[in-house]
C-alpha cells in the first residue's frame, strides 16, 4: 500500500486531499497541530509543530521507521495575511515566512532525501498567484514573498532529482472555496472559486506515473 503524508490535514484543502488519497487506497498520515477524535480506515494523525525543525525531523523519522517510505507528500499547511508595503513590517514578514515556507521546508527536505533514496516520489507545495507573480502581491506583500520562495525551492529540488523519478510540484490555486473565504468575501462570485475537492484531484493526477508532468508549476484554473 502506498503512503501519502498530508500536512495541514485538518484544514479545508488538507481534508480534501486526505479523502482523495484514501479513496485511491493509500494509507494516509495527516500532520496536524491537534489530533481529532475521528477514526478512519487507513488514516492516522500525528501532532507536530512544523515550524519546529527538530520536531518535524522526529516526525519524519517515526514515519520512516514505521513505513520505510514516503510515496507522496502534500504540504498544505500555511496561512494568509493581507497588507500593502506600508504595512509590511519585519514581524509580518518573519511570521509569514515561518508559516508558509518553513512549515513546508522542514518536512520537504527530509522527505526529498528519502525519495532520492527510493529513486521515486512526488512532493507538492501549495503556492499562490501572488507567489508565482509577485506583481500581483501589492496588497499582501508578506504573504506573496513567503509563497514565492516555494517556487524557488521546487526549482532547486527538481534540479537535484532531474535524473530520478522524483518530482516536485507547486500547485497554484486562485481563491479556494472555503467557509472562511466566503465569510470574508460575502459579495464575491463563488462560482469562479476553486473547490478543495477539485484541487485534490489535480494533485492526485500528478502523483501518478502516467500523470506526471515535466511542468513544475500547476495552475489549477488550467485544469478545471
Amino acid at each position: 500500500m502506498k503512503l501519502a503524508v498530508v500536512s495541514g490535514a485538518s484544514g479545508n484543502l488538507g481534508q480534501a486531499v486526505v479523502q482523495y488519497f484514501l479513496k485511491q487506497s493509500y494509507h494516509v498520515v495527516g500532520l496536524v497541530r491537534s489530533q481529532s477524535k475521528e477514526v478512519l480506515k487507513n488514516y492516522e494523525e500525528m501532532e507536530v509543530d512544523l515550524m519546529d525543525e527538530k520536531a518535524t525531523q522526529s516526525c519524519v523519522d517515526i514515519i520512516l521507521k514505521k513505513y520505510d517510505k514516503i510515496d507522496v507528500a502534500v504540504l498544505t499547511a500555511g496561512g494568509f495575511k493581507s497588507g500593502s508595503i506600508d504595512k509590511a513590517f519585519r514581524e509580518d514578514l518573519e511570521h509569514q515566512y515561518r508559516l508558509n515556507f518553513l512549515t513546508a521546508f522542514h518536512f520537504a527536505r527530509p522527505a526529498l532525501l528519502q525519495m532520492k533514496t527510493q529513486q521515486k516520489g512526488r512532493l507538492f507545495f501549495i503556492g499562490s498567484q501572488p507567489g508565482m507573480d509577485t506583481t500581483k502581491g501589492t496588497n499582501n506583500v508578506a504573504y506573496s514573498l513567503s509563497k514565492s520562495q516555494l517556487f524557488q525551492l521546487a526549482n532547486i529540488f527538481n534540479s537535484e532529482t532531474k535524473d530520478l523519478d522524483v518530482k516536485t510540484y507547486v500547485i497554484v490555486p486562485s481563491t479556494i472555496d472555503t467557509p472562511e473565504n466566503r465569510k470574508s468575501m460575502p459579495n464575491a462570485d463563488y462560482s469562479k472559486w476553486e473547490k478543495p475537492e477539485d484541487i485534490a484531484k489535480i494533485i492526485g493526477y500528478h502523483s501518478k506515473d502516467k500523470g506526471a508532468s515535466d511542468k513544475a508549476f500547476i495552475v489549477v484554473s488550467e485544469f478545471i
